[in-house]
């Protein structure tokens, strides 16, 4: 048995008090467990009662290291037990917290889940895919994101995903219109909409193609590659454009009017 001979604040944290054991430094704890176990000098202590202070102290300081986290945000189970990881906090004390945690309501992935769609929802143009990723990545498991997901109503996806047409189209206005609209699917597609969706969209956003915007798109496309083959004459020179031009997505009776207006070119 060792006794309590010296009990102290610590200066730096006041919520954590040294005790000595028989004049010596033994361990610290939290002002909760020395009022738990009823530390106070001249108190005897066996090697049982030593363990089970510290382990009830590490429980109460991994928690609270958790309800402070929690305390910006809500966090979902995983993010919980990845943040008491790297605190250095036993896996059986870890599970033990986020298990009282639970049963407190600081936790719950469901109510998590909705929380961030509604957010994704309202303050983003997210598609379903990015967002379903995101709570992939936060831990969230399969069916409580399918759940979660219908907060996001199609009207509502295909909503943000017209708005997201509207602003990446003029981005590629020097592109030719098919290439344009390749463009625009690919922007949609890194934002988490489906194709589906996607091919709607384009359509409820209506882009008619512009015969100038197209004429001068393939116009400054040709005076670049123009540049580059300068120096081929006649028939080279012509499968080289239309080849070029071809690629960029233009049609091809477009190209032949380009070269047919530009006769001043190479022969």
């Amino acid at each position: 048995m060792q006794k309590i001979t010296k009990i102290s604040v610590q200066q730096k944290n006041k919520e954590r008090f040294n005790i000595f054991l028989d004049d010596a430094y033994a361990f610290a704890v939290y002002e909760s467990t020395l009022l738990k176990f009823q530390l106070v000098k001249g108190k005897e202590l066996d090697e049982l009662d030593i363990e089970e202070i510290l382990y009830s102290d590490q429980i109460n300081k991994a928690y609270l290291s958790a309800v402070h986290y929690l305390s910006f945000r809500m966090r979902t189970e995983k993010e919980i037990e990845v943040y008491l990881k790297e605190k250095e906090i036993e896996p059986f004390v870890i599970k033990e917290i986020i298990v009282k945690l639970k049963e407190q309501s600081y936790l719950n992935d469901a109510e998590f889940a909705l929380a961030y769609v509604r957010t994704q929802v309202q303050t983003t143009l997210k598609g379903r895919q990015v967002i379903s990723q995101e709570l992939v990545e936060k831990g969230v498991s399969k069916n409580t994101i399918e759940d979660a997901l219908m907060e996001y109503s199609q009207e509502e996806e295909l909503e943000h995903a017209v708005k997201l047409v509207h602003k990446y189209s003029p981005k590629y206005k020097n592109d030719a219109f098919k290439i344009m609209i390749q463009k625009v699917e690919q922007a949609l597609m890194r934002k988490g909409y489906s194709f589906s969706v996607i091919k709607e969209a384009i359509e409820e956003a209506d882009l008619a193609e512009d015969d100038s915007e197209e004429w001068d798109a393939i116009s400054k496309q040709a005076e670049k590659y123009h540049r580059k083959y300068a120096k081929l004459e006649g028939y080279e020179y012509k499968m080289k454009m239309k080849g070029a031009l071809y690629r960029k997505g233009f049609p091809m009776e477009l190209i032949d009017r380009w070269l047919e207006e530009n006769e001043a070119v190479p022969e």
